[in-house]
């Protein structure tokens, strides 16, 4: 028989006859009780293509967790469309789902005591919120993401995603296409299930998850609609079930400063999205790990970008599921000494060993380090007296990596996206957009929609753009991003005065508000927080609980300790 871990306080012993009744109503058997509970849980659901495609995924884990011997138990939890809830209010949802999500997944496996999860998420928020549930339980857990779609084709034969629809706003902003053209482009942009297929958001996640050990190497890449996906999901539920019967590895085996770096190495190299950097310390805090924006800052600073990878390049998911996937960009890292090899995989193997069996760089899609396409990783940390404790560029792709200007300054999104929108802006602005971070947005809303039209309108390094706020991983541009400290909790970022001169020096790592130490002094003295709105519901409490971006934006003290009696026997 095999182990029975927490679920003995469900269904052994005579004091657990109606916790039995209950599970026979849902079609329990009596050589089910003797079984592990395994919850299969996946953000499933109609709202957007990143979810779509996991119901089916999720349902193929159930035979893998039968093939076990176990018992699987699928529940869902709730995802946030990042593609339609972005340049609006319910923006303010998509950072507040992540926490929703990892709370929902741990009140579900706490309150019936399952013995292993099986976890699928397939949008920007739902792959960290997944992970963190994982951690923060520590039962046995296998994290597969959902996949990304295939991108669409134009009429010339070439190929379209998402983000040049988000763009083409901008385009036909400035008169360089037609409305026609714009609505060809939304119509042959995203054409299947799955998330978008650059290296944004999803897809920087999903390579997060295979270098922390919580998903299968070569997992990540693969496309949404590739039927090879049921095989994987059937497989990790065979996984979960080993990792039962031996007891490790839990994902705090998993999870260590030593793996955090690594995933930190993964992004840097291939020029993931910004959001990674607020991810990844708040997956490391479910482990009792305390790795802010500076350690972040650290590993991006010794990695060479390697990867050629959209937004900032060429190539997309499905084009480095063909070379190898992600284990392609970690042979690259391990053979030149970025990465720790003796990191642990869900496989149990050390990640040099598991890494043997894949192939390295193919020269094109991925360098090797000793020719990369940037000395140092695509994502950038800067600081300085405007953003103390730091603020994020992505590099990639840049054609300067300096910019001073004139600051122009707007209290929320909606103002600087109205003057974006009609072009009243000028080349040499420093656009400035506050009071969006978490705290005090609060949800600190992704700005794609602007920094992509600035980037459509031609206009993408004329002028930089700063906010407290966060962006999606496929913004690109001279756009920085998660300053902290945030606006509302008195950062620099909102003593800042039409007209003030910035300095960026990507080079450098520093950002500089050009106001000597007086006159800064004077303006903090005479600061005073905007306004608090009445909130209500989910938006107040998390605005109460909220921490700070640079710590990864986290809700709870961390590392909880999940403590269970053994239930009465018969």
């Amino acid at each position: 028989m095999l182990h029975k871990h927490r679920s003995k306080m469900v269904t052994q012993g005579p004091s657990r006859a109606a916790h039995r009744a209950f599970l026979r109503a849902t079609g329990m058997g009596d050589e089910d009780m003797d079984k592990s509970l395994v919850g299969i849980v996946s953000t499933a659901g109609d709202n957007t293509p990143c979810s779509k495609s996991l119901g089916p995924q999720a349902d193929s884990a159930r035979l893998g967790v039968a093939e076990g011997g176990g018992f699987p138990v699928s529940f869902s939890t709730i995802s946030v469309s990042d593609g339609t809830s972005m340049n609006h209010d319910g923006m303010r949802m998509s950072l507040l789902s992540r926490e929703l999500i990892a709370d929902s997944i741990e009140v579900a496996v706490r309150g019936h005591a399952y013995d292993a999860l099986v976890g699928f998420a397939g949008c920007d928020k739902t792959l960290p919120g997944t992970m963190m549930a994982m951690v923060r339980l520590n039962v046995p857990s296998v994290f597969v993401y959902g996949g990304s779609m295939l991108p669409g084709r134009t009429a010339e034969g070439g190929e379209n995603t998402v983000l040049t629809a988000i763009e083409g706003v901008g385009r036909y902003q400035t008169g360089e296409i037609s409305r026609e053209q714009l609505d060809r482009v939304e119509r042959s942009c995203a054409m299947t299930v799955g998330a978008c297929p650059g290296q944004f958001t999803a897809n920087t996640m999903g390579m997060v998850g295979e270098t922390l050990g919580l998903s299968m190497l070569g997992s990540a890449t693969m496309p949404a609609v590739y039927s090879e996906r049921h095989a994987l999901a059937r497989r990790a539920g065979r996984r979960v079930m080993e990792m039962l019967r031996t007891g490790s590895p839990l994902p705090r085996d998993l999870v260590t400063r030593k793996s955090i770096e690594n995933a930190c190495a993964a992004v840097a190299a291939t020029g993931g999205s910004t959001n990674a950097a607020l991810h990844i310390p708040a997956i490391a805090h479910e482990a009792g790990i305390r790795f802010t924006l500076d350690d972040v800052a650290e590993v991006f600073q010794r990695t060479p970008l390697i990867a050629d990878l959209q937004p900032g390049g060429r190539y997309l998911a499905r084009d480095l599921d063909v070379i190898g996937g992600v284990p392609a960009v970690l042979n690259a890292l391990l053979r030149s000494g970025h990465l720790h090899g003796d990191t642990l995989t869900i496989d149990g193997l050390t990640l040099a060993e598991a890494l043997a069996r894949f192939p390295g760089a193919d020269g094109k899609i991925v360098r090797d380090c000793d020719a990369p396409l940037h000395p140092t990783g695509g994502l950038v940390v800067l600081k300085g007296n405007l953003c103390p404790n730091g603020a994020l560029l992505k590099i990639a792709g840049l054609k300067s990596l300096a910019f001073e200007g004139r600051a122009r300054v707007f209290e929320n999104e909606e103002a600087c996206m109205r003057v974006v929108s009609a072009r009243a802006y000028e080349a040499g602005d420093v656009l400035i957009i506050r009071n969006e971070g978490p705290k005090g947005g609060p949800g600190m809303r992704e700005m794609l929609s602007v920094t992509a039209a600035i980037y459509g309108q031609g206009m993408g390094e004329k002028v930089a753009l700063l906010t407290d706020g966060r962006f999606s991983g496929a913004t690109r541009g001279m756009c920085i991003g998660y300053a902290s400290p945030e606006a509302a909790a008195g950062g620099a970022i909102g003593l800042v005065r039409d007209g003030d001169s910035i300095r960026i020096d990507a080079t450098a790592g520093s950002i500089h508000l050009q106001v000597d130490e007086a006159e800064l002094a004077a303006r903090r003295a005479a600061w005073q927080p905007a306004a608090p709105e009445r909130l209500a519901g989910a938006l107040e409490k998390y605005a109460r609980l909220v921490g700070p971006t640079h710590e990864g934006a986290v809700t709870h003290a961390g590392k909880v300790i999940w403590a269970y009696e053994e239930p009465e026997q018969a």
